[in-house]
């Protein structure tokens, strides 16, 4: 069996020192570590933390070297001889605290495959062990993978060993079954007031709710596609994130989003039971990852099968896997009562209100953006908002869309995007899929009157750029769409960062908008409005006269520049959006909105 050997090496200096033996290895061994993790669509190049690479063949007594070849930036060959074992040290930094490759100090440890386990290539399909070493007394370890001792683990290949994150250290660990399949909920860096029960109970509620929507309200243990679940949260002071794995997923998020002990809301005057906005954003991102296990682990691009680790891997489907994953997030929460029909159409409207903010949604499409996430998605820049379009949101509005759609055509009680959802894991057998899967359970689940339509919509939302008509369809379901008024950037069409260190920092200017037309550019400072000084720019609001332009002093590479600047009046359309429900809708909107809200 391939193992590897993982050892706390240097935690102070975040070094893992890993073994890796492969036995009767190939003359011309090639070992390869991946350039990027599944689920994070970015070359991350995580051979750049490798060191001290060294092979050797004969077992301890008859030890020799065996020459390393470095054939690319991830890629080693060894030049090995007869049939002995080939054993392979190395050295892995690991100071990443992100939930995409790996990190050690003194107080936790976490790790990816995919930073530390190099690829044996051409036994990947073969059986693979993790062996970890030199813990520190008390640490704990926290994994889905398949436990044979007390710090010994095994996959049956490669692609399994490097779908299982590790998280080690000391953590509150709590455990609890939904539908019967043991879950495991490990939080590490939380304040002593976290309300572990209430983080508990509500993460319960959301596992039972998904997997009946995946498998109905009695499903077969056998249905469930995963024997045990772990959940691995890492509370730091500021991050947020969360990346998915066929049974578990690694979180992080502020240690402020967590619930707090009900004494320490009462201190504060606040009811036990509310939830925080960072509160619910926290669950939105448990839901989120959960949902993937089905979504994008399973069901997943049929360009994804095989995964390739050594480069990029292309599809157009993430506004599918990633934007539809989103829909469901916020909606199951709704679905399972742990936010209100306001709450949940108030998270709608942002999404809303952050789609039309982009100009960039008139020039890429959602599949497109799927395309080039691999070099636009995670390297934004000051004109990211006029190129691109996020396909995690305009995706989600696409599935919103396509639900309303569904369930407002009348023809079937059951057309609905959750049983579009289903047809396609019946369909694909928990497999991997094409966009023409989804075209054709869309035209099974919608029915002959409804199928030619549908379908054309759906590819125009997905490879066009023309806004979705969600205002109609929202009505339709007893949603009133509003217009509140626009903040001054809105207005101005331009994003700032305000600091009392940094002043007025423009971060983006958007296409078409006032500040493009004045001038102004990503990091300009803007200092002052006619002879005024300006500290915040809602100052700017005392200062204009409504219809006539204004003089802006703003720095660039230290020279001053006065700009010739028109505010738009706040009555003119920003695309802010504002989402409430209607009480006095037709029964007709209000029984659809209930049986779409609350399933």
């Amino acid at each position: 069996m391939i193992s590897y050997r993982i050892e706390l090496h240097d935690p102070n200096a975040h070094l893992y020192r890993v073994t890796l033996t492969v036995p009767q290895p190939a003359a011309r061994q090639r070992l390869s570590l991946p350039v990027w993790i599944p689920g994070s669509y970015l070359v991350r190049e995580f051979a750049r933390h490798l060191s001290g690479l060294e092979a050797t063949q004969g077992g301890r007594v008859a030890s020799r070297p065996v020459p390393l070849t470095q054939l690319d930036k991830a890629t080693w060959q060894a030049e090995c001889s007869a049939r002995g074992a080939l054993v392979v040290t190395y050295l892995v930094y690991a100071f990443d605290t992100s939930v995409r490759a790996a990190f050690l100090d003194a107080q936790r440890g976490f790790f990816n495959g995919t930073s530390v386990c190099l690829r044996v290539e051409g036994r990947e399909a073969e059986p693979h062990r993790i062996e970890l070493r030199s813990l520190p007394r008390g640490w704990e370890v926290a994994t889905s993978m398949q436990a044979i001792g007390a710090a010994a683990f095994e996959a049956s290949d490669y692609d399994e060993l490097v779908d299982h994150p590790f998280e080690l250290g000391r953590f509150w660990r709590g455990q609890f079954k939904a539908h019967g399949v043991p879950h495991e909920l490990v939080v590490a860096g939380a304040l002593p007031d976290f309300d572990s029960a209430r983080l508990l109970a509500d993460t319960k509620r959301i596992c039972e709710t998904e997997i009946a929507f995946w498998h109905g309200d009695t499903p077969k243990r056998t249905e469930i596609p995963f024997q045990r679940y772990v959940f691995m949260l890492n509370c730091v002071d500021d991050g947020y994130g969360g990346l998915e794995h066929r049974a578990s997923t690694a979180l992080i998020a502020s240690r402020r989003d967590l619930p707090r002990m009900a004494a320490a809301h009462v201190a504060r005057g606040a009811r036990p039971e509310e939830k925080s906005d960072s509160y619910v954003t926290l669950l939105g991102l448990i839901s989120h990852e959960y949902f993937h296990t089905w979504n994008v682990k399973r069901l997943k691009p049929r360009d994804f099968a095989p995964l390739d680790y050594t480069r990029e891997n292309y599809t157009e489907l993430l506004w599918f896997f990633e934007g539809f994953t989103s829909y469901y997030d916020d909606l199951l929460l709704r679905r399972a009562g742990l936010i209100d029909d306001a709450r949940y159409l108030k998270a709608v409207a942002k999404t809303v209100t952050s789609v039309l903010g982009m100009p960039g949604r008139q020039v890429q499409s959602v599949a497109q953006a799927s395309f080039d996430a691999w070099v636009k998605y995670y390297r934004s820049d000051e004109n990211t908002p006029n190129a691109t379009i996020s396909y995690y949101t305009k995706g989600s509005l696409v599935a919103l869309a396509l639900d309303l759609s569904l369930r407002s055509a009348g023809s079937r009680r059951a057309a609905t995007l959750d049983a579009v959802m289903r047809g396609l894991w019946a369909r694909s057998v928990g497999g991997p899929i094409s966009e023409g899967d989804v075209v054709d359970v869309l035209r099974e689940v919608a029915g002959p009157a409804q199928a030619e339509a549908l379908t054309r919509q759906l590819h125009e939302w997905v490879h066009g750029t023309r806004d979705l008509p969600l205002k109609d369809l929202l009505q339709r379901f007893g949603v009133q769409w509003q217009t509140p008024p626009a903040t001054l950037t809105q207005r101005l069409g331009m994003r700032v960062s305000e600091s009392a260190l940094t002043g007025i920092k423009v971060t983006h200017v958007l296409r078409g908008g006032a500040a493009e037309r004045a001038g102004l550019s990503a990091g300009d400072e803007v200092l002052a409005f006619g002879d005024w000084r300006l500290r915040r720019l809602d100052d700017l609001l005392r200062l204009l006269t409504p219809g006539q332009p204004g003089v802006l002093l703003v720095s660039r590479d230290q020279r001053l520049l006065r700009l010739s600047i028109d505010v738009p009046d706040a009555t003119v359309p920003a695309g802010v959006v504002g989402l409430m429900a209607d009480t006095q809708a037709p029964r007709a909107a209000l029984a659809l909105r209930s049986a779409w809200l609350g399933a």
